[in-house]
């Protein structure tokens, strides 16, 4: 049984798309073109993962597919899964350089600010769409730091480290 902390977000379960079965699938990712060819999906029914065969997967627009799956052959089997999160192992994630990462990746992980040194661990990545930011635990207070061009210098992933460089000032309104 394929496990979720072996696995990664791809989205979820969105909306019907007709009336056979099929429904579209938002995907939750930078670049959904990396998942155009998939053969399966796990989805999460009730913390169980369960394989989905793909018979048929097709992007229509920058971030949805619709999706046809064996054995979801009607309107009333494709809305039991609805709202559903759906999942892939954490293989099929492409590599990234030294200075780029995946949200999941980076929690736990030491933050070294280039001015300040160490200012915490992250705690999560908030993902808005406009404003993605870096949620840091220094010591109990939260710190908020965008993710923008040139923050990230470094990503150790050997020993679990985020090199950063903070804008001008923005430490100090929390430190």
């Amino acid at each position: 049984m394929m496990n979720i902390k072996d696995c990664f977000n791809l989205g979820n379960i969105s909306k019907l798309h007709g009336f056979k079965g099929e429904v579209s699938l938002f995907l939750d990712v930078t670049n959904p073109e990396d998942y155009r060819k998939l053969d399966f999906i796990f989805i999460d029914i009730n913390g169980q993962l369960i394989p989905f065969k793909i018979i048929s997967l097709r992007l229509v627009r920058r971030c949805y597919a619709i999706v046809r799956l064996e054995g979801v052959d009607c309107e009333k089997d494709a809305k039991e899964l609805l709202k559903k999160k759906t999942y892939l192992p954490l293989t099929f994630l492409p590599p990234l350089d030294n200075q780029s990462f995946y949200d999941h990746e980076v929690i736990g992980y030491k933050v070294e600010d280039s001015v300040e040194g160490n200012i915490g661990l992250v705690e999560d990545v908030i993902d808005l769409s406009n404003n993605p930011l870096l949620k840091i635990n220094n010591k109990g207070k939260e710190i908020l730091i965008p993710i923008m061009n040139d923050l990230v210098q470094k990503v150790d992933r050997e020993n679990k480290i985020l090199f950063i460089s903070c804008p001008d000032g923005l430490l100090s309104l929390y430190i």
